[in-house]
């Protein structure tokens, strides 16, 4: 029997032909403002100096982007690994005073400020030590170990009237500002939904780090170390790749997905914790004895929007945010914004006609044509795909520079301890899902996370 049924195949290259051409697109390069602001010279009446709490990875790139910025001087450096003193010094000079007990720095009223980056189970005591004491604090993301953690540090900041910046770089990257910019102005119509994912395959990314070779009690407070939590015997591993356990860190959620929900926050516009998490995942690939999952994938509602992230330590996956709208697709990548526009409307005559029969068909094909040549010619000149670029947002010298100008000028900075708190709060949450096998959801009454 001969099939008179046009497929949808057909009618897509009807539309073509109609339309007379293909989505154009142009790239646009950004310019880093930062780069100018650490260029300018500082009064030494305006110089900020600061004290470093905790000198291992992050701290010592942290401790090192510092001091290269215009007006910024390290006081001294604070960490509980002898190692680690020798390394301040490198970086900063032979001369710089050092200590195991970071209220030492807290005391000097030669320092200003406290920038901080120590494990995520010593984040609440820093900060709250910190701002009690007088001091404004850089701290290190996620702001919080727990969702009780989080409650108290905001309680402190505020009482303190303290500076508190967090350090999820994404808030201060002239990339995601640019989305915002862009999804401020309406140019994707209606949010329908946020996709975003991460991934690493090796086992640095999946941290881990090789210990220090001489790590012993001896050059190591180990018992400081542990804070409160259940003590353990000296564990070189555990000091080492404290993120691989729940005791000490948040996992793969407190390390990458803080990243991806501060930018989408920031980006949107959002300044609050979700409404709902529900997560699955599991430890399918580094059975090194880790707690926490090395595979994580969490479905959200922030108000009524859907947010979908997922993360993997073993597969590759640079870090994107996919924002979908009604009139465009907007993809943000680490050095790249790109809109897509989509008008909404028919692009070709609908496939669904291809059950008609023929003298029907071709009534309504030449009746659509007449009605819609003419708008599709003109939409496709006017179509075009714009990519924007800039620096990696995940560049941490514009976010560190913000933090000691609002040292200075007692300015707002630009990811305080609310936004921080909500941010962290949505990793807690993932966290919280996975361990419970349910969706869970913030209660604000109670200030707490439920089932």
């Amino acid at each position: 029997m001969k099939q008179n049924n046009f497929s949808r195949r057909e009618f897509l290259g009807i539309s073509v032909a109609a339309a007379g051409g293909t989505l154009a697109s142009k790239s646009i390069l950004l310019t880093p403002e930062h780069l100018q602001a650490t260029s300018r010279p500082v009064a030494p009446s305006d110089t900020v100096r600061f004290g470093m709490i905790g000198v291992g990875m992050q701290g010592s790139g942290l401790l090192g982007a510092s001091i290269r910025l215009p007006g910024v001087e390290c006081a001294g450096a604070a960490d509980l690994y002898d190692g680690r003193h020798v390394l301040a010094r490198e970086i900063v000079r032979p001369d710089l005073p050092v200590t195991r007990r970071y209220k030492e720095l807290l005391a000097n009223k030669d320092i200003d400020c406290i920038v901080a980056a120590v494990p995520d189970h010593w984040h609440r005591q820093v900060v709250i030590d910190a701002v009690s004491a007088g001091k404004d604090i850089y701290c290190e993301k996620p702001m919080s170990h727990t969702a009780a953690d989080g409650v108290a540090m905001v309680d402190a900041a505020k009482k303190s009237g303290r500076i508190v910046q967090i350090g999820s770089q994404r808030v201060s990257s002239l990339v995601c500002a640019k989305a915002k910019e862009m999804i401020a102005q309406g140019m994707l119509g209606d949010l329908m939904l946020v996709e975003g994912w991460l991934g690493r395959n090796d086992p640095t990314g999946a941290w881990q780090y090789p210990p220090p070779f001489d790590l012993s009690p001896q050059n190591l407070d180990w018992d400081t170390w542990q804070g409160d939590v259940p003590k353990r015997p000296f564990d070189p591993i555990i000091f080492a790749r404290w993120r691989c356990w729940k005791e000490y860190g948040t996992g793969v959620a407190g390390d990458l997905l803080v990243h991806l929900i501060s930018g989408m926050m920031f980006m949107l516009g959002i300044n609050e914790p979700p409404k709902q998490a529900s997560a699955v995942g599991g430890i399918r690939h580094w059975k090194d004895g880790r707690n926490m999952p090395d595979v994580h994938s969490t479905v959200y509602y922030f108000g009524d929007l859907p947010v979908y992230m997922r993360l993997n330590l073993a597969t590759e996956m640079p870090e994107t945010y996919r924002i979908q709208g009604s009139k465009g697709l907007l993809e943000v990548t680490g050095s790249s914004v790109t809109f897509s526009p989509q008008t909404g409307k028919d692009s070709y005559p609908s496939y669904y006609t291809g059950s008609f029969p023929r003298a029907m068909r071709d009534e309504y094909l030449k009746k659509w044509h007449e009605e819609n040549d003419a708008r599709l010619a003109s939409e496709a000149m006017g179509e075009t795909s714009q990519t924007f670029r800039g620096p990696d947002f995940d560049d941490i010298s514009p976010h560190l520079l913000n933090f000691f100008n609002a040292v200075r000028s007692r300015r707002p900075v630009v990811e305080d301890v609310v936004f921080g708190h909500n941010a962290a709060l949505a990793c807690h949450m993932a966290n919280e899902s996975y361990f419970r096998k349910t969706s869970v959801h913030w209660d604000e009454t109670s200030k707490s996370i439920k089932s």
